[in-house]
């Protein structure tokens, strides 16, 4: 039976060479997938895995430990909504002539924008564009949504909130009729 994918998990270290450690660790904790494991601006390094619960959290605790003082962050997200997995692995399209309303989430890391995208998803019907996590944007995140007017000020709102509980939000927008270039290399 396959093991069914239903969490991510995150870790930033401060380091490239401890991250490369933590990531071997990770993936002998549990039976996890890597999704991403990179170095990010700022010189640091960053882990996503992805699993079951369980295996998640064992690959985390296993990374953690492994980071010692290097551990900038750790976040697990439970029962992620898989439209976050598809959006992190920019495999959304959507034509432009659909897009009626586009959101931006912006986070102060990698980990924070997963945790607004997967609030934003759940809390109204949006297609997550893309999930972009710290690369060119010195270690900072962000979501494209898109949707009806209606529905992506409320899927903005709910993942604006859930990032700034954690003082980690920079910034939101909402933009009714986009014109058509106007996110063209994010589509």
């Amino acid at each position: 039976m396959a093991t069914e994918i239903n969490s991510i998990g995150l870790i930033e270290l401060s380091s490239v060479a401890t991250g490369m450690v933590a990531e071997d660790l990770m993936l002998k904790a549990g039976s996890v997938q890597l999704m991403m494991a990179r170095s990010i601006c700022s010189g640091k390094f960053l882990i996503v895995v992805s699993g079951d619960v369980t295996s998640v959290q064992a690959a985390l605790l296993a990374g953690a430990a492994a980071a010692g003082a290097s551990l900038i962050e750790r976040r697990q997200i439970a029962r992620v909504h898989p439209q976050v997995l598809q959006a992190i692995s920019q495999t959304v399209e959507i034509p432009p002539s659909q897009l009626k309303s586009i959101g931006v989430i912006e986070t102060f890391s990698a980990a924070s924008v997963i945790e607004a995208a997967d609030s934003a998803v759940k809390s109204a019907a949006v297609t997550l564009m893309k999930v972009h996590l710290a690369m060119a944007l010195g270690g900072k995140g962000f979501v494209v949504m898109a949707g009806d007017v209606a529905s992506v000020q409320a899927a903005v709102a709910a993942g604006a909130k859930a990032a700034g509980e954690d003082g980690m939000l920079v910034g939101k927008g909402v933009i009714a009729a986009p014109a058509p270039e106007l996110f063209k290399e994010y589509i």
